[in-house]
């Protein structure tokens, strides 16, 4: 397939072929997920526990494979049980970091014993660590969509506390939010939007739509809406852009989309960091913001 400059044409090209209809709406919407859950992300400056899950979710796989299940039910079974462990042993998400690789060290000894059981794993290694978006079937499609649903709804629904909660914990906890309870539910959503994550980017690349995108999101603006917002547009570009290259590129060599996506979303945050940085070499130092975010530096990366 070649690339006609005519980007209509071109994408219907792609969407004549079902896997690439199956890549595209499951990489969506896993692009909304990870755009929306990896604001709090950041302001929650819990970088390591996403880093973190994605390992433990392949011990997971590793687990799943070996008893012939489907791998994604051992990814949830391993990352909701990983954080929920994170969040009982740290209560305060800014200091989490001892109990984190607690729980990983653990995590990832029960990986190593899988592995070494079942000696026919490379193949389905390769897929859950980097990701395998152009062999998504249709019931995962719909298997991601739900369970993305399912996020959201939870995510509108503790919206203002959970926010608030992020955002400063000292006082959330002073004005009797119930910082155990958030910080636990925080961690399964996590946990499912990793899951489903590990599907397009792969564990060892998920900081790609987990983190990357918020990180640049929270240096363009102040607005927690307008963060999330953004967040989400930078993960879906990333998302339909590494798709797209890595479609036309396949008649020189089949690269994979996880290379792509995680280009773009690398090259953005650089082109953000050194716009930022620009500024404010020549702007008067007055009319600069150097931390365009809502907590005032703290959940920037």
């Amino acid at each position: 397939m070649s690339f006609s400059w005519n980007i209509v044409t071109d994408f219907r090209l792609m969407w004549q072929f079902e896997f690439m209809r199956n890549a595209f709406e499951a990489g969506t919407t896993i692009a909304l997920v990870a755009g929306i859950i990896g604001y709090f992300v950041v302001l929650r400056r819990s970088a390591f526990a996403t880093h973190a899950l994605g390992h433990v979710g392949f011990s997971g796989a590793a687990g799943a494979v070996l008893l012939g299940v489907n791998p994604v039910f051992g990814l949830l079974a391993f990352t909701m049980s990983g954080a929920a462990g994170m969040a009982v042993l740290g209560r305060r998400a800014a200091s989490r970091d001892i109990e984190i690789g607690t729980v990983l060290a653990f995590m990832l000894g029960l990986g190593l014993l899988f592995l070494s059981l079942y000696k026919g794993f490379a193949t389905e290694a390769y897929s859950i660590l980097f990701g395998e978006v152009l062999g998504i079937s249709s019931a995962s499609v719909l298997f991601t969509i739900e369970a993305s649903a399912v996020v959201l709804v939870v995510v509108v629904l503790l919206y203002r506390r959970l926010l608030f909660a992020s955002l400063d914990e000292d006082v959330a906890e002073a004005k009797g939010l119930p910082l155990l309870a958030l910080g636990l539910v925080f961690m399964v959503l996590l946990a499912v939007a990793i899951s489903i994550a590990v599907q397009v980017i792969g564990v060892l690349l998920i900081f790609a739509l987990m983190v990357t995108p918020a990180a640049i999101a929270v240096r363009l603006t102040k607005s927690p809406l307008g963060a999330i917002a953004v967040s989400v547009a930078v993960a879906v570009f990333s998302v339909w852009l590494g798709l797209f290259v890595a479609f036309f590129s396949a008649s020189v060599n089949p690269y994979p989309p996880s290379f792509f996506i995680v280009t773009t979303s690398f090259v953005l945050y650089v082109a953000v960091r050194v716009a930022i940085e620009v500024r404010a070499r020549f702007v008067p130092r007055g009319a600069v913001d150097l931390h365009p975010n809502p907590s005032a530096g703290r959940g920037s990366i």
